[in-house]
């Protein structure tokens, strides 16, 4: 099959399997370039095979030489169709943590079901004994309570009153308004119910239950916050609802951790070009013109550089620096007044005839196509290969 980049909205259809490994593969080498450093030992990663989630397996595996466990949802190829990207970044993970000798396992399933957290225990207790920490990075628009059986449905829009402002075809570079319509009360639990931390406790409850938590444990979930001009579609929207739905979660899971001397953690991180925020309006012209930014002053970060600032300087060094409401801020960078006092006038000027100097659209769309392995030189994309790649140690 010769796999090209086919997209419907602002997702990509497709994947290519070596290109998926190149990106890995880069990931790996940065954090190999930083050497080791103190952090976890054995760790489950939630929602592994993309973005955060998967820069943080990395880190902990080829920062600390951790034991990772990865749960995901993802689609193996056929003959006909390709895999999911995070099937083909797990592919590669867990060939170069086996080739470097490191512990492995993967679980692909449903990770809100009770099944999927029953079969993670077993495997903690089959081979790990207990865990140190465990990170929940999943992102998914819609999910199943197991409790009651009742799918719900996430939405990213304002509440209260429509929104209204700038955004961007990242395809094609077209600079326009959107109005976004208010949520109701409805979509507003169901975004909760879906981005909250609902989920993240039934997790952290059942593997305390199971006795496979070591004392000292650690969790951490991932938040975003942003600056004033999309605060309306989300801090201040439905997305923004869950998020403090999660920080409430934070506080109940470290009061449920207590007798171990646990501790869970909410990280604020930078904001990237991900599957996730891909989809939320306003969100990628902006991160457009912040990459522009951050670059000319040297601050740009991706993924990987993240979970390694995460790992090294906060979560696993002296130097926590913890924010008022108690969370880890790695969007400090981004956040820094010489950086959000140059987006504002970016932001007022900005239109579709001048989008390539006043932002790094290129950067953002290039950082799009290789979360699904497509736009490495390295790799001659004409060439007919086998969509299906294996990965051994799953469940």
């Amino acid at each position: 099959m010769i796999i090209k980049p086919k997209t419907r909205g602002f997702i990509c259809t497709t994947a290519h399997p070596e290109g998926c490994a190149l990106h890995v593969q880069e990931q790996i080498d940065y954090i190999k370039s930083k050497g080791s450093f103190n952090g976890p030992k054995k760790v489950l990663i939630i929602g592994a095979s993309t973005g955060y989630g998967l820069a943080s397996r990395i880190a902990a595996a080829f920062g600390t030489s951790a034991a990772t466990i990865g749960v995901f949802f993802e689609k193996p190829a056929s003959e006909t169709k390709t895999a999911s990207a995070g099937w083909y970044n797990t592919a590669a993970f867990d060939k170069r943590a086996k080739e470097a000798g490191l512990y492995s396992k993967n679980i692909n399933g449903d990770a809100f079901s009770n099944e999927i957290k029953q079969k993670t225990i077993d495997i903690i207790k089959r081979d790990l004994g207990k865990i140190d920490l465990v990170i929940y990075s999943l992102a998914s628009p819609r999910r199943t309570n197991p409790k009651t059986g009742i799918t719900h449905n996430s939405v990213i829009k304002p509440i209260g009153n429509p929104f209204t402002n700038r955004t961007i075809d990242f395809q094609n570079g077209v600079v326009s308004e959107v109005t976004i319509q208010p949520a109701t009360e409805d979509e507003i639990k169901d975004t909760v119910a879906v981005m909250g931390g609902e989920d993240w406790e039934m997790w952290i409850q059942a593997l305390k239950d199971a006795d496979v938590l070591e004392n000292g444990f650690k969790t951490v979930a991932f938040s975003y916050i942003g600056p004033k001009l999309t605060h309306a579609i989300y801090t201040n929207g439905t997305i923004g609802k869950a998020k403090e739905h999660l920080d409430k979660s934070s506080k109940v899971i470290t009061d449920m951790l207590k007798e171990i001397d646990g501790k869970a953690y909410i990280s604020v991180n930078k904001a990237l070009v991900t599957q996730a925020s891909s989809a939320i309006p306003v969100v990628p012209l902006y991160i457009s013109i912040l990459y522009k930014i951050m670059k000319e002053k040297g601050l740009h970060e991706g993924c990987i550089e993240q979970a390694y600032r995460l790992f090294a300087e906060r979560l696993y060094s002296d130097s926590l620096e913890l924010d008022s409401e108690g969370r880890i801020r790695i969007d400090d960078w981004e956040m820094r007044d010489d950086v959000q006092e140059n987006v504002i006038p970016a932001w007022e000027k900005i239109n579709t005839e001048n989008v390539y100097s006043l932002s790094d659209l290129e950067g953002y769309r290039n950082d799009f196509f290789k979360l699904f392995g497509f736009g490495f030189k390295e790799i001659n994309y004409e060439n007919d290969i086998s969509p299906i790649v294996e990965i051994p140690d799953i469940e």
